[in-house]
C-alpha cells in the first residue's frame, strides 16, 4: 500500500489536510477566546446594570451574580466617573490585562497559545467596551481556569472535526487519483508488458486513448519508440536473411571463381600478345572477387569460435605469414623485416593470430604493391608488466581519409578499390576475442602502423572498442 503511488497519495492527503487544519487551528482558538472573554464583560455587565437598579441588593446576591458572571469584580466608567459596582475578595494578585478595545489578531493568538500552553491558575484583568453604549468602560477581573478549560474543549472539538474531514477528503481524493491517474498507468504498463513479449507484432503497438495531455503525450511517444522498434527489428530480420542468401551466393560463386582462377593459368602460356597482356588483369579481378567472397563468407558466420589460447612462439606466427607474402611479391621491390626476442610469446589462438597478422601484412603490401614504389613491411614485437604489443609497420602511402573515418566498418573501410573492407573487422573482432584490441596508431605518407594489443594476464581489463586514430 505504502510503495503504491494512490497510497503515498492518500498518505501526503491527510498530512496536507492535517496541517491546513492546524493552521486553521491557532486563529480559531484566539477567537474563541476573544469570545469567551466578551461574553464574560457582557455578563459583567448585566449583573453591575442590575445593580444600579436596585441599589439595595444584598450581599448573598451580589455574591451570586459575579459567580453567574465568572468574574471576582466589576468596575464600570460612566460619566467619567469609575465605578467599583461589584467585589469580591481577589485570591492572587492580577498576572496580566487585556484590553479587548486595541488587540490586533496576531496579539490573540499570541495570548491564545500563552494560555493553552500554561496550566497554572491566574488571575487576568480584561478591559472592553460596554454593551448597547451603556458606559465608556468595563472592567472585569477573573480567574483563568474555566477559560482555559472551554478552550481545551473546544479545541479538542475541531482537531476532531479536522480529522473527520481529511479523512473523507483523502478518500474522494484517492478514489479520484486511482480512476485518474493510476488506473491509466496501469494500463500503459500492461501495455508495454503485452508489446514486449513480442515486439515484432505491429497489433500490439499501444494506441493513445488517455485524456490526460500528459499522459497521452507520454503514450504517443511510447508509439512512437515502439513504432521505430519493430520497424528496426524487421530491418534486422530482412538484413539477416540477405546475409544468409549472401552467404551461400558468395560460397558458389566463390568455387565457380576458384575453378575459373585455374582455368587463366593457361592463358599465360597462350602466345596471342592480347591474350598475354590481358590475362594477368584477368587474373587479378578472379583474384580479388575470390577474396571478396572469402571475405564475406568470414564476416557472415554467426560468430567466431572462442580461441583456444596457448603460449605460440610469436617468431613461428610472423614466419609462416611473411613466408607466404614473400612468394606472392612476385617483382615488386617489397622488403621484409621481423624486431622482437627470439624467445618470444604471445598467450593466443595460433590459427585466428595468424588470420589476423595475415590481413594487416597483406594489406600493407597491397598498399605497396598499388604505388609501385619500393617499400618495406616491419612486424616488431614488444613486452611489458601487463601486455603484448605486436606492431605491424609499412612504408606505403598511408590509408584514404574515408577508409580512417570507416576503418573498422563493414562494407566501408575498404583501404583499396575492390576491397569490402572487411579484413580490418574480421581481424578487430578476433583481437577483441583474445581480451585485447586492435589500433591504428599513425597513417599518411610515411607510412601505416598498426598496433595488436594483448593482455598478458588472462583477467586483465578489456580496452576500449577500436576505432580509427
Amino acid at each position: 500500500m505504502l510503495r503504491s503511488l494512490s497510497g503515498r497519495f492518500l498518505i501526503l492527503t491527510v498530512l496536507f489536510v492535517m496541517l491546513a487544519e492546524v493552521l486553521i487551528f491557532v486563529p480559531s482558538v484566539a477567537r474563541f477566546r476573544q469570545d469567551y472573554l466578551l461574553s464574560r464583560l457582557e455578563r459583567a455587565q448585566i449583573a453591575s446594570l442590575a445593580l444600579l437598579a436596585n441599589d439595595m441588593i444584598d450581599a448573598d446576591v451580589e455574591e451570586e451574580l459575579l459567580r453567574n458572571a465568572e468574574v471576582y469584580n466589576v468596575v464600570l466608567r460612566r460619566d467619567e466617573a469609575r465605578q467599583l459596582i461589584l467585589s469580591s475578595p481577589v485570591p492572587d494578585e492580577v498576572s496580566a490585562t487585556y484590553d479587548m478595545r486595541m488587540d490586533g489578531p496576531w496579539a490573540l493568538m499570541r495570548d491564545a497559545l500563552t494560555r493553552l500552553v500554561d496550566p497554572a491558575p491566574r488571575v487576568i484583568r480584561v478591559l472592553g467596551n460596554p454593551v448597547r453604549e451603556a458606559g465608556l468602560l468595563i472592567e472585569v477581573t477573573m480567574p483563568t481556569e474555566g477559560l482555559r478549560v472551554a478552550m481545551l474543549d473546544y479545541g479538542r472539538r475541531v482537531l476532531a472535526l479536522s480529522l473527520v474531514i481529511s479523512v473523507i477528503t483523502s478518500a474522494f481524493l484517492f478514489l479520484a487519483v486511482r480512476a485518474l491517474l493510476v488506473r491509466p498507468i496501469k494500463r500503459v504498463i500492461g501495455q508495454m508488458q503485452n508489446y514486449a513479449a513480442a515486439p515484432e507484432d505491429t497489433r500490439r503497438i499501444i494506441e493513445p486513448t488517455a485524456g490526460i495531455t500528459e499522459l497521452r503525450e507520454a503514450e504517443q511517444a511510447l508509439k512512437t519508440l515502439e513504432t521505430e522498434l519493430t520497424n528496426s527489428l524487421r530491418q534486422k530480420e530482412r538484413l539477416a536473411q540477405l546475409g544468409g542468401a549472401v552467404a551461400k551466393i558468395s560460397h558458389d560463386l566463390r568455387n565457380i571463381l576458384t575453378s575459373a582462377q585455374l582455368f587463366t593459368d593457361r592463358l599465360e602460356q597462350s602466345e596471342d600478345p592480347t591474350v598475354l597482356r590481358l590475362a594477368p588483369k584477368l587474373v587479378n579481378s578472379i583474384t580479388r572477387a575470390v577474396n571478396l567472397c572469402e571475405s564475406t563468407l568470414a564476416f557472415g558466420r554467426a560468430e567466431e569460435p572462442a580461441p583456444r589460447l596457448t603460449m605460440v612462439p610469436l617468431a613461428e606466427l610472423v614466419g609462416d605469414v611473411i613466408e607466404g607474402e614473400r612468394l606472392a611479391v612476385g617483382d615488386a621491390d617489397i622488403s621484409f623485416s621481423e624486431d622482437f626476442p627470439a624467445t618470444m610469446t604471445v598467450r593466443a589462438d595460433p590459427e585466428q593470430m595468424h588470420r589476423v597478422l595475415l590481413n594487416l601484412v597483406r594489406n600493407a603490401r597491397q598498399a605497396i604493391s598499388a604505388t609501385g614504389d619500393p617499400g618495406e613491411i616491419s612486424v616488431r614485437g614488444e613486452e611489458t608488466e601487463d601486455a603484448w604489443m605486436i606492431r605491424v609497420t609499412d612504408t606505403g602511402p598511408g590509408l584514404p581519409k574515408k577508409a580512417q573515418e570507416h576503418l573498422f566498418t563493414a562494407f566501408q573501410g575498404g583501404t583499396r578499390k575492390g576491397g569490402a573492407g572487411l579484413g580490418l573487422v574480421i581481424s578487430a573482432e578476433l583481437v577483441r576475442g583474445h581480451g585485447g584490441w586492435l589500433s591504428l596508431e599513425q597513417t599518411g605518407p610515411e607510412g601505416t602502423h598498426f598496433v595488436i594489443h594483448l593482455p598478458r594476464r588472462p583477467d586483465a581489463m578489456r580496452a576500449p572498442e577500436p576505432r580509427a586514430a
